[in-house]
């Protein structure tokens, strides 16, 4: 992928030197509390490793989110393919992040997310954006809104990935963001 920038942001497929962030947010009890895995070395090496071959395959995907100012690598923002999840239909494109905490709080998220939007509906010329999360993680919801999704209650769903032994974390709510609506909020914010 050719990298993105916005105002604070590179936006960029991974690279060797992100391997440790990529292995602490995934194995980080506070950023991983609303999925029922923690993460091996081993195995977040193998993750990165794929997300590195989908954006080379796609050219988007869960993105590394990079600071200009100091060339830290923060965790990730991307938009991807939901082949994993079977009861969507083929061709859906969700919004998705992951930051290390000391970077929450700071609207590195919405930003990257506004920017992937832009590349999602004006670059890819998708007709939908969706996203979704464990029911009660107020953090993910709550950037959805930020970002103009709106929550779609009959789409929300058991995620077929966490085991029945872990039902806090099983039902997932689900957020949708149209390329009409997504085009009102632009003109919006332009006058």
């Amino acid at each position: 992928m050719k990298p993105m920038r916005t105002e604070r942001l590179i936006l960029r497929n991974w690279e060797d030197r992100d391997r440790e962030l990529f292995h602490r947010i995934n194995s980080d009890e506070q950023v991983m509390e609303f999925f029922p895995f923690r993460h091996d070395r081993a195995a977040t090496d193998a993750k990165m490793d794929e997300l590195r071959g989908v954006i080379d395959r796609d050219g988007y995907g869960f993105a590394a989110a990079e600071i200009i100012t100091t060339g830290e690598c923060i965790g990730f923002v991307g938009i991807t393919g939901t082949d994993h999840m079977p009861f969507l239909p083929a061709g859906t494109i969700e919004i998705g992040w992951r930051l290390a905490p000391e970077y929450w709080g700071k609207g590195y998220v919405t930003e990257a997310s506004e920017a992937w939007l832009d590349y999602g509906f004006e670059t890819l010329g998708l007709g939908e954006i969706v996203s979704f999360a464990v029911g009660n993680n107020r953090r993910s919801t709550a950037v959805m809104e930020r970002l103009g999704m709106t929550a779609d209650p009959s789409a929300d769903f058991d995620h077929p990935g966490i085991p029945a032994s872990q039902p806090a974390l099983k039902r997932h709510v689900f957020y949708r963001l149209s390329r009409a609506a997504w085009e009102q909020r632009r003109k919006r914010a332009a006058r």
